[in-house]
């Protein structure tokens, strides 16, 4: 395992185990090394912008079509078909000439997901190249890539990479002479999560306050500036070139039907090698946690996985032999989300870790919507109550019913976001709960980070 330096604070990622002959990857080939981002080594190394020259040989339709045989899900945590997505676009009429936009999502800020992050630093002409394709077959003019605020440090290297593909000709005017105009422009959100949510990034990105929009309209009809728009995710848009290379059906071959591709999985928490892991769709979770990331770092037994990014109910162990898929995580009651995995340990207080995850929410809520804003923060209120030595007899039926006054309430999915996490932790740790309301500390055997003067002093 390599520990690769990537931010000038020294906090690093891993790549524990890409590139191996059984999980080939596709959107991190080169990843860790500082000079795989330039475009000399993306062609001369990786075929680069070989599937862009083979998408503009071909209708925009047929270029769609390929996308859609390729049966590609979004992988930004909703998992919707990227193909049928794309064939939303408008057509242009007699009566009406579009100008249609590709937005691509970077705005990563789901705590337990950091994979975006690792495209744009280390293959950002993959997502440059797979945003032209994807323009190409939507016949969009513009395309925008909208990062997290917080990823300050890879502006720069990210406008470097698109530079270099306009001096190559591949980005601009009349690109590879097809008569066909496209570029692309970076925008940096000022760190709110909720610009996470399509419709309040297009708000952000248009220079207003980041809060969801009401839908319909959709960003197909309606999107930036008020025209036809397509919003996908880094990690989406990124697999778009092998797609094109390989071919879609060659690429539905992998993961399993329905689920294709291989997608990047985060693994962090208690494992001993955490770090990102390319991977077929379908592995099951216990393979990823334990051979691959090597299994509990602390002795300790696992006790809780979240699989999908925080915003996904927690799986606990009847459930590890779980593939990880978009429909058999569902089917067991989770999601898959963003791809992150929080691994936790027997030692772990639920009761402190579900406070940690609902603070979140509480406090990234854009307070729009009535439900969210004042159901969150109730939530936290109770939480913050148990964990403190101070739980009501009363609290725990209290904080179950918030849930359902909350979940499909409000204009996005932020407010069902914290549900998520909250009503499992609940649902299959209540004990840990009850011990917090009549004890009024945590289980025995677990532990809380709180020191023990700032408990006594509550």
């Amino acid at each position: 395992m390599a520990a690769i330096r990537t931010k000038p604070d020294h906090q690093s990622y891993t790549f524990p185990g890409f590139g191996s002959d059984k999980y080939p990857n596709l959107m991190l080939r080169g990843a860790g090394d500082l000079d795989n981002w330039h475009l000399k080594v993306y062609e001369g190394r990786w075929e680069g912008y070989q599937g862009m020259k083979k998408a503009l040989k071909m209708e925009p339709t047929a270029v769609t079509a390929e996308v859609k045989a390729s049966d590609i899900r979004g992988r930004g945590g909703a998992g919707f078909r990227t193909g049928l997505k794309w064939s939303f676009m408008p057509k242009d009429t007699p009566e009406r000439k579009h100008t249609r936009y590709l937005v691509c999502n970077g705005d990563e800020g789901e705590p337990g997901t950091f994979k975006d992050r690792a495209i744009l630093e280390y293959n950002p002409h993959q997502l440059i190249e797979g945003m032209i394709i994807g323009g190409w077959a939507m016949q969009c003019r513009m395309g925008f890539i909208y990062l997290r605020g917080e990823f300050s440090w890879l502006i720069d290297k990210l406008e470097a990479a698109i530079q270099e593909a306009r001096d190559a000709g591949y980005l601009g005017r009349n690109i590879l002479g097809t008569g066909w105009d496209f570029d692309i422009l970076t925008y940096r959100g000022a760190g709110a999560y909720i610009c996470g949510e399509e419709t309040a990034l297009l708000n952000s990105l248009e220079g207003r306050r980041g809060e969801p929009r009401v839908k319909p309209p959709f960003p197909a009809s309606v999107g930036a500036f008020g025209q036809p728009t397509t919003v996908n995710n880094v990690e989406t848009l990124a697999a778009v070139a092998p797609i094109l290379r390989m071919g879609g059906a060659e690429y539905a071959k992998l993961g399993t039907p329905g689920n294709t591709g291989t997608r990047i999985y985060g693994v962090s928490g208690h494992v001993k090698r955490p770090g990102l892991y390319e991977l077929p769709l379908g592995l099951p979770l216990e393979f990823l946690m334990n051979d691959l990331a090597g299994g509990s770092s602390t002795g300790a037994k696992i006790k809780a996985v979240i699989p999908g990014g925080s915003s996904a109910p927690v799986f606990t162990a009847k459930d590890f032999d779980c593939p990880l898929d978009f429909d058999t995580v569902r089917a067991r009651g989770s999601m898959a989300g963003s791809g992150g995995l929080i691994v936790m340990d027997e030692r772990t207080c639920m009761v402190q870790a579900t406070l940690r995850l609902i603070k979140f929410y509480a406090h990234e809520s854009c307070g729009q919507c009535t439900p969210c804003r004042e159901g969150c923060n109730w939530m936290e209120m109770i939480l913050h109550r148990l964990e403190h030595g101070q739980g009501r007899p009363d609290d725990l039926d209290l904080l179950a019913s918030l849930p359902p006054r909350i979940n499909m309430r409000t204009l996005c999915p932020l407010g069902d976001a914290a549900c998520g996490p909250m009503e499992s932790m609940l649902q299959k740790f209540r004990d840990e709960f009850e011990y917090h309301v009549q004890h009024k500390t945590c289980m025995p055997g677990t532990r809380s980070i709180l020191p023990a003067a700032a408990l006594a002093a509550h």
